[in-house]
């Protein structure tokens, strides 16, 4: 867009952002093309991170009620957001094989942050990779599977899960997601968080992009998934709002 025309993109896979002591895992699709992957954060720099920091920031789990860019004063207070795909997707719809590519990143955040014990999925498809993280690490997701629904919450083995709609534009600005349904799903997330004694440090140090080897760590060799479709991780995608779920 002409907009950010003179901006060097980030384009690169994105680590998760947040407190590394978390107790709720907050979990999207994947970067957006004008959003994370200019900015180099997750939910930064778009209409759909400002919509959730917002509500984050309502529920005291955010400091600030927006995202603009890293090193913007932001900072997570019990929570960490991260993505099921690590890389923008051409047309933001990530396909199968990227999904499982990233999959495993998801879940080295999860045993690296093992008292988060509340996950947040936003929209059908983060829900989709929740269950198939918490499967994988042997927790008794039902059969037949539970099915996405904006404020549904599940208990699956030792993590609560709650699903909300996804932030996208074509949620919020057709009012499927309202502010108010939001912040009422993170409030919920966040009164189960305290409910299972696991209340928010704010001494905690955020994670960022340059911070931990960690991070290092997720974002190159999340750049795997980009490659094995043929592409660079580093290319910039056409411009799209997320999947409306």
């Amino acid at each position: 867009p002409r907009r950010f025309r003179g901006e060097t993109y980030w384009a690169r896979p994105l680590p998760a952002f947040g407190d590394p002591a978390a107790a709720i895992l907050i979990v999207g699709l994947a970067p957006a093309a004008h959003g994370g992957n200019r900015t180099g954060r997750m939910f930064t720099g778009d209409a759909s991170g400002d919509f959730l920091f917002r509500a984050l920031y309502e529920v005291g789990l955010a400091n600030r009620p927006e995202s603009v860019r890293r090193g913007d004063g932001l900072a997570l207070t019990g929570a960490l957001s991260t993505a099921a795909a690590r890389c923008a997707p051409p047309d933001n719809r990530p396909l199968p094989d990227e999904f499982a590519a990233c999959r495993e990143y998801l879940e080295r955040e999860r045993r690296a942050s093992p008292q988060a014990r509340v996950f947040v999925a936003l929209g059908a498809l983060a829900f989709e990779a929740c269950l198939k993280i918490l499967a994988h690490a042997g927790e008794p997701v039902p059969r037949p599977k539970p099915r996405f629904e904006h404020g549904g919450s599940w208990r699956i083995g030792t993590v609560q899960v709650f699903a909300t709609y996804h932030p996208s534009q074509q949620n919020t600005f057709t009012g499927r997601l309202t502010p108010e349904m939001l912040t009422e799903v993170f409030r919920r997330a966040r009164d189960s968080a305290r409910a299972q004694g696991l209340e928010p440090r704010s001494d905690s140090p955020t994670i960022s992009n340059s911070t931990t080897a960690t991070t290092a760590t997720t974002a190159t060799t999340a750049g795997k998934s980009a490659r094995s479709r043929g592409r660079s991780p580093s290319s910039t995608p056409r411009a799209r709002g997320p999947r409306s779920r």
